[in-house]
């Protein structure tokens, strides 16, 4: 499971570009995360600049 620590981000769109599933979105400066679709590679917890994201286990 991924979690945005919305206070740090920055919805710069970053992790919505690496996502293998396209389980990331932003809609209207808000990023929503398809639980059902995420398959948690972690491949935006790496990518994102500020470390607004991170893996829950």
């Amino acid at each position: 499971m991924i979690e945005v620590h919305r206070e740090i981000c920055a919805y710069c769109g970053c992790c919505v570009s690496v996502c293998p599933e396209g389980a990331l979105e932003l809609v209207d400066a808000y990023l929503d995360i398809d639980t059902n679709t995420c398959i948690n590679c972690g491949l935006c917890v790496r990518v994102c600049p500020l470390g607004a994201l991170e893996a829950k286990k």
